[in-house]
């Protein structure tokens, strides 16, 4: 008979919390700090190394993988994805965390639903749109979108 390896989905005792964070279960959260009027919906798995900014929401079904920080005041629809493994080596790195890379969403970012968003850096004031790959850094505030993601427009 095959060994099975069984894993639970929860809140691990090793997440910090802010003030007046709502999490609606199922959840998996796990080695990473959520700040203070944080909303995260259900079917959201935040793995380790991971910081999220006070008055952040996160709708369901979005994952974030390690070494990703979310600034404060940012929306993450539903069905985000994080990546941190380019696959540079021609196949996943298989837990040879030297070649994850990290993201740094910063201050007051919506990111679309089923947006998928690569290892790269996303300054402050800033809207993806929904269905969009950021592939490269966005360094000036606007609206983005497409695949590969690209500047639309200034923000009002």
């Amino acid at each position: 008979m095959a060994e099975l390896t069984r894993k639970t989905v929860g809140i691990a005792s090793d997440v910090e919390f802010g003030g007046n964070v709502t999490v609606v279960e199922p959840v998996n959260l796990y080695g990473c700090e959520i700040g203070s009027d944080v909303f995260i919906g259900p079917f959201v798995e935040i793995q380790k190394s991971v910081s999220i900014g006070s008055g952040t929401r996160i709708q369901s079904h979005s994952f974030i993988s390690e070494f990703v920080d979310i600034g404060s005041d940012c929306f993450i629809g539903h069905g985000v994805m994080f990546i941190n493994d380019l696959f540079a080596s021609g196949g996943p790195a298989r837990g040879d965390k030297s070649k994850w890379k990290s993201t740094r969403i910063g201050d007051r970012v919506s990111i679309g639903s089923n947006a998928t968003i690569l290892p790269v850096a996303i300054c402050d004031d800033v809207v993806v749109g929904a269905g969009s790959v950021v592939t490269r850094d966005i360094s000036q505030p606007g609206i983005y979108a497409g695949n590969p993601c690209r500047k639309l427009r200034n923000l009002p």
